[in-house]
Parts: C-alpha cells; structure tokens; sequence
C-alpha cells in the first residue's frame, strides 16, 4: 500500500516536471496555438482594461470629489461591484445577449454576439469597472481640497482642476488599473460562460488551461500557467512599486 502511493507521488511528480520543461519548450518555441491562446487574451484584457479606465477614471474621480444627493447609494454599489462573482456577471451577460435576452434584439446593430470576443469584452468590463471606479475614488478623495483650491484661484477652470488633482492620484489611479487588469488576466467564469471556450476564437488563457488540464495535455497547460503566473507577478510588483513610491 505505501509502495503503490510512493509510486503514484512519483509519477506525479514525473509528469509535472516533463510538463513544466515541454511547457517552456513550447513557449520559447514560439508555438502557434500557444501564442493564439496568448494573443486573444491580450486582445480581450487590454480592450476591457482600456474601456474600464475610459469609464473608471472619469466616474471614480468625480465620486472622490464631489457631494451629491444619493452618493453613498452609489458607492455601496461600486463596492458590491467590487465583489461580484465572475460567473455571476458571466451569468447576467449570457441572459442578456442570448437571442431570446433583453438585448437579443439588438445585436443586429451594435450589440455583441454571445460566444465572440465582443461578448467576452463586455464580462470584463463589468468585473473590472467597478475597481477601478472604486480606486480612483479612494485616491482621489485623499487628495488635498487646497490644491483644486489654488488651482481655481490661479485662474484654472472645473474640469483643469480635476485633471490636477488626477495627476496628483496618479499613482492611486495606475494601481487602480493594475488591479483592474489583475481580476480580469486571471477571470475565467464569465468569459467561459459568454466566449465559450472556442478554439482559435475565444480561447483565452485561463479556459485554455482548464481545458488541457482535463485533456491530460500539461505541457500546453503548464506553459500558459508560466505566461499567466509572470503576468500576475509583474502586475503585483508593479502595484506594490507604485505604493511604494506612493509613502
């Protein structure tokens, strides 16, 4: 009984160390399927990350600085957003865009299609909007309300001071968006659900390998492990750089 268990602790660790050295040949090879699946995520990630700040920054930055009837109801909604369950939003997504969903309708003209890269755009933004929104509040708000002061007495109008006062964020603004690019890098749930996982398509990292692991195809699996595990490190790093310099 302990001969059998020693020798299955034996040829796991056999397989995942042949899986790790295929996965690095595989990457430095310059696989075509494993680029594919690199490429589509960066496709996905960048385009939601890049429509979160359009949205984020703006709205978030306003929320910081400025008092208004029904402010904090907004706020607890961008920290329950903060913390939506990713096969939630995939979930809400799916209802909406199916053919028989309340934008089904529409997808003739400028709403996506379910099972495309649109779709899977459209999941992250809403996973990744509210953190940002949300950071760049927070940075924001702990801004000193004498700088737009003297900024407006120096002649600068409303909307030259909030760029001042972004630009004094700046470093709370770019860990917002790091953390953005984080939860959306790593998500796989909602773009599952929405992109459904097709080969050459909608093949993400993360779906990409959760299907090779079931496949029994590590080496794949394990070299998008390695490109997912370095991009999440360099995105910690980079964040803790930057509260770094922040004190």
């Amino acid at each position: 009984m302990l001969a059998t268990a020693s020798s299955r602790q034996v040829l796991s660790l056999e397989t995942i160390t042949t899986g790790i050295i295929q996965g690095l040949k595989l990457f430095f090879s310059g696989d075509p399927a494993l680029w594919q699946i690199i490429g589509v995520s960066a496709q996905v990630s960048g385009a939601a990350l890049l429509l979160s700040a359009i949205i984020g920054i703006p709205l978030g930055a306003v929320l910081g600085l400025t008092r208004f009837p029904g402010r904090r109801m907004i706020q607890a909604l961008i920290y329950t957003g903060m913390g939506l369950p990713p096969v939630v939003v995939g979930l809400a997504v799916y209802l909406l865009l199916s053919n028989n969903g309340l934008l089904g309708p529409l997808q003739q003209a400028w709403i996506p299609k379910l099972f495309t890269v649109e779709a899977m755009i459209a999941a992250q933004v809403i996973i990744a909007a509210p953190l940002v929104i949300g950071y760049t509040m927070s940075a924001v708000g702990e801004v000193s309300p004498n700088l737009r002061l003297q900024v407006r007495s120096l002649g600068a109008t409303r909307l030259q001071a909030l760029g001042a006062t972004l630009w004094e964020a700046r470093r709370g603004v770019l860990v917002a968006l790091i953390g953005g690019l984080g939860s959306i890098l790593s998500e796989v749930g909602a773009v599952m659900m929405v992109g459904g996982n097709i080969d050459g398509s909608t093949r993400v990292m993360t779906t990409a390998i959760l299907l090779e692991t079931r496949r029994g195809n590590f080496e794949l699996a394990i070299s998008l492990g390695i490109v997912l595990l370095g991009m999440a490190f360099l995105i910690n790093l980079s964040a803790a750089q930057l509260q770094g310099k922040g004190h």
